[in-house]
């Protein structure tokens, strides 16, 4: 392995983004697909929290930084072509979807078509306030 930073082992995109899967450390299972950057990659293990890039607000975007539902990060992995990262995180409150489910992969196929399958936990307005979620 290398002398340089663990930033420099992975396969940035040309835009500078890497896509990011959150896992539940207990559990296994798959919470959500978001995107980082070097600073929020590097950000999230100094502070133990996943940090995201937003590419529709093109800022850094702590998880839970308006809904409280934050991601303790456990560990993180790179995969085999080091273009995809993996984070084993503890999902404070047990909800990672903006839609308050447990996960943002809460609709299956089904008869040619996705449906919900995943309750909601909590409404968009008791998390967000009026207006719902951002």
């Amino acid at each position: 392995m290398s002398n340089g930073s663990f930033l420099d082992q992975v396969q940035w995109s040309a835009e500078g983004l890497v896509p990011a899967i959150a896992q539940d450390v207990h559990t296994g299972r798959v919470l959500m697909l978001a995107w980082m950057n070097r600073e929020s990659l590097a950000l999230s293990v100094k502070e133990g929290r996943a940090v995201y890039w937003s590419r529709s607000r093109q800022r850094l975007w702590r998880k839970g930084e308006e809904s409280g539902h934050i991601q303790r990060l456990h560990e993180v992995r790179l995969d085999c072509d080091g273009d995809a990262i993996l984070l084993k995180v503890e999902q404070v409150s047990g909800i990672a979807c903006h839609t308050g489910r447990a996960s943002c992969f809460f609709a299956r196929l089904e008869d040619g078509r996705f449906a919900p399958v995943d309750p909601v936990l909590k409404s968009a307005e008791q998390i967000y306030g009026p207006g719902g979620a951002k």
